[in-house]
């Protein structure tokens, strides 16, 4: 539901891959053949939250003249806990549900969750690349995906072109998508406050957003054993760009404690008010990113860094290094560190006075807060005799959240109002030819 879906492979991240990844050259022999890439993957964030299985199958004809076609579908599914936004406090809370038919109740003490969150997420991609005259490479792909309140179309096109003997090669590429939201209950008007079960004067019908995505990118041989890539992008969104299920909670300017009130008569609803969030209906961002990889021999270092900035006011660090390590003739093992910082975007707040003026803008959405992340890993994979591979890769992912106390009111100092997010991830891939 929502932008949790990012923690599958979005649809969106999968465009930009197409337009900044060229053809790999066929051999005669490999013309006419099909290869696939399958692989299962499993999620799990700590204290029962989000959960994700996903399966997914790649499929790739090489033909002469290194054309190549390649599919992908996949599909997965988001079961658990998500946070709402709303901070802990000494007392239990109840918040209606999105569908507005329901409520859920958290513990005191304890972050508010919304575990009435899952979904189930289907994405088909397709691509074809081929050679236009002798060192023009053009690609274009077509790709949808749907869920229960979401469905995304996009369309993309590279053109890349080789200089220097082969040995450079500038790219450059533009991405297109619409996504449709219709969210569970309807689309809440920003900043305004949960209403009782079954009381839906608040909500409006489904909404849309357009991204524009733009690619340069120059990739460098360096010498016989080390390879440089180095791409800027650009995205555009517009449209409804909020998380209609995240909310905020309004306190007392003193206490910093949620301000309560009373569900109608014979009706359920919240115990505290809370209102829902509201973000710009636009976000630019701009991206910088460089890879090398260099060979030692048969071991091969890869490392990456990125920088990506937008008008929201969040900046971000993304650095990852791998070791392709050979075991023997047949299998490798490559561990994995890779590091994530980023800054709270200008809207990112805790929570909302009672009686102050109303900002334009507000989250309280932790992916929109000031945090760093830390993942560590390894992959193991080894070749069968028949030529196929087979994978297995298990990750450690930890993120540590900030507040800082100017944002912060009352009784909230003593209370865990951003807590650490830890979980697993284990990947089972197979790939094979016909």
């Amino acid at each position: 539901m929502s932008d949790d879906r990012n923690l599958t492979a979005r649809l969106a991240a999968a465009t930009c891959a197409l337009l900044g990844t060229g053809a790999a050259p066929v051999m005669a022999d490999e013309a006419g053949r099909w290869s696939f890439d399958t692989a299962l993957l499993y999620y799990g964030e700590n204290d029962d939250r989000v959960q994700d299985v996903s399966a997914t199958i790649g499929a790739k004809r090489a033909f002469d003249d290194e054309r190549l076609l390649n599919f992908t579908l996949s599909a997965d599914t988001l079961t658990g806990a998500s946070a709402s936004g709303a901070i802990a406090t000494d007392t239990p809370q109840t918040f209606t549900s999105p569908s507005g038919k329901a409520v859920y109740s958290t513990p005191a003490g304890k972050t508010p969750l919304d575990d009435t969150f899952h979904d189930t997420r289907f994405a088909l991609n397709a691509s074809w690349t081929q050679p236009l005259a002798r060192l023009y490479t053009l690609s274009a792909g077509l790709g949808f995906s749907t869920e229960y309140d979401y469905t995304h179309l996009g369309a993309n096109v590279s053109l890349a072109r080789d200089f220097n003997k082969r040995n450079t090669t500038i790219s450059a590429g533009l991405a297109y998508s619409q996504d449709d939201i219709d969210p569970v209950g309807g689309a809440p008007v920003p900043l305004s406050q949960m209403r009782d079960v079954g009381d839906l004067s608040n909500k409006r019908n489904s909404d849309s957003k357009d991204v524009v995505d733009v690619l340069f990118g120059v990739t460098q041989v360096l010498s016989r054993t080390t390879v440089l890539r180095v791409n800027y992008s650009y995205s555009q969104s517009s449209g409804y760009l909020n998380d209609p299920y995240k909310i905020l909670s309004v306190v007392d300017g003193t206490t910093g404690d949620t301000i309560l009130r009373a569900p109608a008569p014979g009706v359920a609803g919240p115990t505290g008010v809370y209102l829902y969030e509201s973000r710009p209906d636009s976000r630019s961002k701009q991206s910088l990113y460089a890879e090398m990889k260099h060979a030692f021999g048969a071991p091969v270092l890869y490392g990456s860094y990125r920088f990506m900035t937008d008008d929201w006011g969040i900046d971000s660090h993304t650095g990852e290094v791998r070791l392709r390590w050979p075991l023997g003739s047949a299998s490798y093992v490559e561990p994995v560190l890779r590091y994530y910082m980023q800054s709270q975007a200008d809207f990112y707040r805790p929570s909302l006075v009672q009686g102050a003026a109303l900002p334009a803008y507000a989250s309280a959405d932790f992916r929109l807060g000031e945090f760093d992340a830390v993942t560590v890993g390894a992959k193991f994979g080894h070749q069968t005799s028949a030529g196929n591979e087979w994978s297995a890769r298990l990750e450690y992912y930890q993120q540590n959240g900030t507040i800082s106390h100017e944002q912060l009111i009352g009784n909230q100092f003593g209370r865990e109002q951003y807590p650490d997010l830890k979980a697993v991830i284990a990947q089972f891939g197979y790939r094979f030819g016909l």
